[in-house]
């Protein structure tokens, strides 16, 4: 029994538990950071909760953006690695910035970095991991890097919540550190990981001409739509720390609210990535925005920590089903000569509506109360339902 519960994990190629490890320390290194900067830039440097809005809106969408680029420089030069290499090693030279930043000026360049390298990593990445998965066990293969990645998402915030205890709050000091996990992701990318050879008919060609893009099928755009409703309904993490800064936290145990979220996110990614292998991919989405939805509504009517950390717990939960998913929708959706490309194009458009839903809700909170925010969110992951069930209706009447 037990054999039968892991034989798809042994059958998952050794590159992808490595690319996983990358994304774990690199994440380490990320969150330690990132888990930290809403109370660095409040209390800090004084910065407003519309400023927070709009350098977290600005720093994903840029992450976002340029893995279109990404993903088709890495089509058109038939190397992914390399492409990956360079993204991790700029996020990892960005993060001594935060520590000697004055201004919030500075944290917006230093995050704009840091998310430019994320942003050139992250398509050559996915690619890499759609070119290295058997097709039959993608789900998994796209689940078990999730999940890894999303291991370093809770361990960061823990580390930083331990150092502000050892530390009394010296937010720079906590931030030099978080280089060390930084280089580690990029040494064992850079030695640890072989590209397959992939075939010489893709390299060359331009992957954003108008013949290419043609090769991209309706369901692959139908998949970009979702996607980027789903990302006006989820806006930045970094709203989830100023809530639990509301509710009366010490600002040594507000890292914990990250470390919530992404403990339910890793735990549910794989097994919510293996279950898409064998159950309609549209009602899973649905699944995870009703679990959205109610993380929503939670957060907009509680602010004491405990109803925080239940409507984080009920993020993360959302975030396992469905992150990995729409990555194996794009990977499945796309042909194999245009992956790169085509997870840059479902990025170029999430990081515009990631953009928007950010500074939106930075708006709302200064001017109506986080409530609103939380309640937008809510809106928009409705909507995203109803146009979900809306396209399986049709298809069973096609059918």
């Amino acid at each position: 029994m037990a054999r039968r519960r892991f034989a798809t994990l042994r059958r998952i190629p050794r590159p992808i538990w490595i690319l996983g490890f990358v994304s774990m320390l690199m994440d380490i290194s990320s969150e330690i950071v990132h888990s930290l900067l809403p109370m660095f830039l409040v209390a800090g440097l004084g910065a407003s909760v519309t400023t927070i809005g709009l350098i977290e809106g600005i720093a994903e969408a840029t992450a976002l953006i340029v893995k279109v680029f990404s993903g088709s420089l890495s089509d058109y030069l038939g190397n992914r690695k390399w492409l990956a290499v360079a993204g991790y090693a700029l996020g990892a030279a960005s993060k001594p910035f935060f520590a000697i930043a004055g201004s919030a000026q500075v944290v917006l360049a230093a995050r704009f970095a840091d998310r430019i390298g994320k942003g050139l990593r992250g398509a050559p990445r996915d690619a890499l991991v759609a070119d290295i998965a058997p097709p039959h066990d993608r789900g998994a293969a796209f689940g078990l890097r999730q999940a890894l990645d999303t291991i370093g998402a809770f361990t960061g915030p823990l580390l930083a919540a331990a150092l502000m205890f050892l530390w009394a709050n010296d937010y720079r000091r906590i931030f030099w550190i978080a280089l060390v996990p930084g280089v580690l992701a990029v040494l064992l990318l850079a030695l640890g990981v072989r590209e397959p050879r992939r075939a010489a008919a893709s390299k060359g060609i331009n992957p954003i001409s108008r013949a290419s893009l043609a090769r991209l099928s309706g369901a692959y755009w139908w998949v970009v739509a979702i996607g980027a409703v789903f990302t006006l309904a989820r806006f930045s993490e970094a709203f989830l720390v100023l809530r639990a800064m509301q509710g009366g936290m010490k600002p040594a145990l507000v890292p914990l609210v990250m470390v919530a979220m992404n403990a339910v996110y890793m735990l549910s990614a794989y097994p919510f990535g293996k279950l898409a292998d064998s159950m309609s991919h549209m009602r899973l989405l649905v699944i995870g925005l009703g679990f959205l939805v109610l993380a929503d509504l939670v957060l907009a009517h509680g602010n004491q920590w405990p109803a925080v950390l239940l409507g984080v717990g009920l993020w993360g939960l959302h975030m396992g089903m469905t992150q990995g998913l729409l990555a194996v929708m794009v990977a499945q959706s796309a042909p194999a000569s245009l992956k790169g490309t085509a997870f840059g194009l479902f990025n170029l458009v999430a990081g515009v509506a990631m953009l928007a839903a950010s500074v939106v809700a930075g708006v709302l909170w200064e001017r109506v109360g986080a409530a609103a925010t939380f309640h937008a969110g809510a809106a928009f992951s409705v909507l995203a339902a109803v146009l979900i069930a809306g396209r399986m209706r049709r298809s069973r009447d096609e059918r």
